[in-house]
Formats: structure tokens, sequence, C-alpha cells
């Protein structure tokens, strides 16, 4: 079985090992990890039976080498490991950094990047790929990799991943507002803070699983929401105010803004 390096051990390094252990892609002896942190390497050695080693060493002894380390410092680890490659596959999933930027650094070309989301944590994550021409032969392996922890989709212009950003990758973030918001007003209007974090999440969950589910059938988040909305009734009520105060725009806005920001950082 071939290897599989994590370079930066940090909470979405961590879900990705635990789903491809839980889903028997990698067996624990065959995934390496390293980072600056001594004491998060022992953590999981401990909790997963894997074993760490520094980046050089590392970058040597995989065949796939996931690049999980925070944008800013992408350029020194990939200088540090850059001599150290073999037909190795690099996978980054620091937002911002183009396949361009992590290929010139490195005079190398078999690159993917991925855009995955914090619901990976629990296994529900979406990702989504851009493999340079150099690695799109392997693009499959990597994407039964993401799949262990969630939903992935692949693009074939790069530039799409700015858009991804904007809605899978910063999404989680609007929904969790909603969901803030909603407890704090349910609160005001006297359920207790217990009980209205309660049903608020609840609902939450129910609206996503049922959506899912009837997408199945063609049914869309429209249709879904039509039939909650009776004539005259609560539903009507709440939602005139969102049209009155323009949801529609305020949404559009948001992610042109979310975006535009992942373009200006990603150099696009």
């Amino acid at each position: 079985m071939s290897k599989i390096g994590f370079i930066g051990a940090g909470n979405m390094a961590e879900a990705i090992i635990k789903g491809v252990i839980d889903a028997h892609i990698y067996h624990a002896e065959d995934i390496i990890i390293s980072d600056v942190r001594k004491d998060r390497l022992n953590e999981l050695a401990d909790k997963y039976g894997i074993s760490f080693m520094s980046n050089m060493q590392l970058a040597e002894a995989v065949d796939i080498l996931v690049l999980s380390v925070k944008p800013q410092n992408m350029t020194s680890v990939l200088n540090e490991i850059k001599n150290s490659l073999c037909e190795t596959l690099m996978v980054s999933i620091a937002a911002g950094i183009t396949t361009g930027s992590i290929c010139n650094t490195l005079g190398y070309s078999s690159v993917i990047r991925v855009m995955p989301n914090t619901p990976a944590l629990i296994g529900q994550g979406t990702a989504v790929l851009y493999a340079t021409k150099e690695a799109r032969e392997r693009l499959s392996e990597v994407e039964r990799i993401f799949s262990a922890v969630g939903l992935v989709a692949a693009v074939e212009d790069e530039k799409l991943l700015d858009a991804v950003t904007a809605v899978s990758g910063s999404g989680p973030a609007y929904f969790f507002l909603l969901m803030e918001e909603m407890i704090k007003t349910a609160e005001k209007m006297g359920l207790g803070k217990e009980l209205a974090e309660k049903i608020v999440l609840q609902t939450a969950k129910g609206a996503a699983m049922l959506a899912i589910e009837r997408a199945k059938t063609g049914e869309k988040p429209e249709v879904l929401r039509q039939k909650v909305t009776s004539p005259n009734g609560t539903t009507e009520a709440a939602l005139k105010v969102f049209a009155k105060n323009d949801f529609s725009k305020i949404v559009s806005e948001a992610l042109a803004a979310a975006e535009k920001r992942s373009k200006e950082l990603s150099g696009n």
C-alpha cells in the first residue's frame, strides 16, 4: 500500500486521517505526519497509531503529500522539501495558494489543489478539487481520500475555486450565523437558552437532511420552501420581512465579496 503524509497536523489533517483510517483507505502504519508542535504530534500518534518525521524525511517517504500548513508558511515549507521529492503527488488544502505558485516554487508540476470545509471534521464535508495536467491521472486517488470525509467534486478550471471558496469553503459560517441569530431571538421570545439552542440546531439539521433527501427525486429547496409557506400564515409573514430587506441581494453580495477576496488572496 502507498504511504500518505501530512505536513501540518491541524484539525483538517486530523479529520482526513480519521476518515481514511475508518474507511480502510490507509492503515495507520502508512500515515506519517509532521508539525512544529511536538505535543500535537504525540497526541495524534497516540490517538491513531500513526508516525511522525521531519518535513524532509516525510517528503522522501510518502507517495502522496498533503500540504495542510497555514498559507503564510507554504513557501518556506516548499523550499525545505523540494529537493526531497520523487514522483510525489502534492495535495494542497491551503486557502488562496494556487497550483501555479506551488509548481513555481517546487519546479514540479504534479499538484492537486483542494478546497475542503469544516464539516469534514464530522465526516460531512464538501471538497472540490482541481488537478494540474500532470496530476490528472491520479485525481481519482485524491477523490477517494476526500470521499472519506464527505462529498467530493472536481473542476477543470482552477479559477472556479474562488467561487467554491465563497460557496462551500466559507458557507458553513453563513449557516452558523443564521443559527446564532435565531437562537438569540428565540431567547428574547422567552424560550430559554437551552431550549432555543436545541430546537434551532435540530431545525437546521432537519431542514438540511430533508433538502438532501428530496434532491434525490429532483425536489429543489425552492419547492420545499413553498410547501412550508401557507397563504397568510406565519412562515409567509417571516419571509415577507426577508423579502422587504432584500435577502436575495444580501446573499448575492456576501458571496460575491467572499469570491472577490479569494481572488485577491490567490492573485486571480
